[in-house]
């Protein structure tokens, strides 16, 4: 039986060490994005990895959290207006209320999104969750 979730969701990032971190759960999009800036690739024992810098919240910009994670891909990705952009995907963990998987990310600028955070329709469909558009935070308020 599948889990329902809200359109918007309390998510972790266990293996970024990021506690929490408000989400728009869009059925919509095809990929998840993560906010990212000072993206910066480097090599980790002759692999691709990537640094980056996220907000943790949103209300304060001065939160900023440095990550590192393995590269798994880069490739070009369009925007819901149109745009097409080369992003990094990376593989990482994601909790959302009791689930935990492992999703595809990929990292961009979403400063002027409202949301540091899209969890596509791959990763839902991936972990069984169903959205009830019209409920917020079925996973956990906090």
């Amino acid at each position: 039986m599948s889990e329902i979730v809200g359109w918007r969701e309390w998510v972790s990032f266990p293996d970024l060490g990021i506690k929490r971190l408000k989400c728009k759960v869009d059925t919509g999009a095809k990929n998840s994005a993560l906010h990212a800036f000072e993206v910066e690739p480097f090599q980790k024992k002759g692999e691709l990895w990537v640094r980056f810098s996220i907000h943790i919240d949103e209300k304060d910009l001065t939160q900023v959290q440095v990550c590192e994670a393995k590269v798994e891909d880069f490739r070009s990705v369009s925007d819901s207006g149109g745009n097409i952009t080369q992003r990094y995907f990376i593989n990482t963990k994601i909790k959302i209320g009791e689930h935990s998987l492992k999703i595809p990310i990929s990292l961009t600028s979403r400063d002027t999104m409202a949301f540091k955070m899209l969890l596509g329709r791959t990763a839902l469909r991936k972990a069984g969750l169903i959205v009830n558009p019209n409920k917020s935070f079925l996973q956990g308020k906090k």
